[in-house]
């Protein structure tokens, strides 16, 4: 079992990179990534169907572990990427490597609640540790956190180029909370010097990780207040216009739970998923609204161009179109109450590969390269769909 964050199964082969088929849409793309902890690895999945047929991103934006994700993803060229998600993914993933994978669903779960005890008792390799006691018992000083998140920032720093991150050519923002205020903030590489200190504010979910100290302020994980970065990408101006991915780890919608492990499954679900839908639906009325008054202002007769009410309008009007693919990690079978802190091997290997299957049977449907109505400026698809 590794104990640091430079020991353990990390593969990283620097081999000639695949060739990607060209993507058909040369809009901005943007790939959006939620929190969710260890279900995570589904977003890594659809990362790596997306690279391969051609769909890298202009801009990532994540939450929590959305942004170590989109971090690793940025920070690195792209013959390169699918490569570092995979060593970050084994590396965290190690302790049951050598776990037997048996396909009786008794054997499955006694070692889901296995993987998901030993990450609350000893954490993660270079991930998070439990706090020494004997520090605050010498300083006098009480915990704030239940675990050390030290191994993250040195496993960040080795798999991340930071410096090709605020140099570009992909935009990076992370969403974090301001403990002080409670408001939330973004980190934005297009406003910002963006270090590994922002990717850890971003997932410092309380009272499991300590608050990440920034320029004097302290934060929280961002999923405190939305655990879904899209309105960010979507409120930027000057608009432009967007085919966005959207990757979530917690599905809205799900069955009535049967027992108590299963409601508090389905609670996270609700509480986590940050009512994606209300958030698009909001959207889409009004950016519809914005693409109909720029139609109707080009149809004004002669005469009618100016007044501050003509130029009122003309503020808000916008002839930018929005595609939104959803991507939602609805599991095969119960996850279980702790889902988002098990790090079994074998679940991080089907939760990735679901996310590849995922997204491949998305992109072979491609229903974003239909034109869209004149008066339709969002578009949102789901393809898949609830199972």
């Amino acid at each position: 079992m590794p104990n640091s964050p430079n020991e353990g199964p990390v593969t990283d082969p620097a081999g000639p990179p695949e060739v990607a088929l060209p993507r058909r849409d040369s809009r901005q793309l943007a790939l959006v990534l939620q929190g969710g902890g260890a279900l995570g690895a589904y977003q890594a999945g659809v990362y790596e169907a997306l690279s391969g047929r051609g769909y890298e991103p202009d801009w990532l934006a994540g939450i929590s572990i959305g942004a170590v994700n989109a971090a690793l993803i940025a920070g690195n060229p792209p013959e390169r990427r699918v490569a570092r998600l995979r060593s970050f993914w084994e590396l965290i993933s190690a302790p049951s490597a050598i776990w037997p994978n048996l396909p009786f669903e008794p054997w499955q779960q006694a070692v889901r609640q296995s993987s998901a005890l030993a990450a609350m008792l000893f954490g993660q390799p270079g991930f998070f540790r439990p706090n020494n006691g004997l520090r605050f018992w010498r300083t006098g000083q009480p915990p704030t956190s239940f675990y050390d998140t030290a191994e993250l920032r040195a496993t960040l720093e080795r798999l991340v180029d930071f410096d090709r991150i605020n140099a570009g050519p992909v935009r990076l923002s992370v969403g974090a909370v301001n403990v002080r205020t409670g408001n939330f903030a973004y980190f934005d590489s297009a406003r910002q010097k963006i270090g590994p200190e922002h990717i850890m504010a971003s997932g410092a979910l309380p009272p499991g990780f300590p608050a990440v100290e920034i320029d004097g302020e302290f934060y929280w994980d961002g999923g405190l207040v939305s655990n879904t970065p899209l309105q960010y990408v979507l409120d930027q101006e000057p608009r432009r216009s967007t085919l966005a991915f959207q990757v979530d780890l917690f599905p809205a919608q799900g069955a009535v739970p049967g027992d108590l492990d299963a409601v508090e499954e389905r609670r996270k679900d609700i509480v986590f998923s940050s009512r994606t839908r209300m958030g698009v639906g909001n959207f889409s009325a009004m950016h519809n609204v914005r693409c109909n008054i720029s139609r109707l202002l080009a149809r004004l007769p002669p005469g009618f161009e100016g007044g501050a009410d003509v130029e009122a309008l003309r503020a808000v009007a916008c002839q930018t179109h929005i595609d939104i693919v959803e991507l939602i990690f609805r599991a095969r079978d119960a996850q279980g109450w702790d889902k988002d802190i098990e790090f079994a091997r074998a679940t991080m290997q089907a939760r990735w590969e679901q996310g590849l299957a995922d997204a491949h049977a998305t992109l072979d449907a491609e229903p974003w390269l239909e034109p869209a109505p004149p008066e339709v400026g969002v578009r949102s698809f789901d393809v898949l769909g609830p199972r």
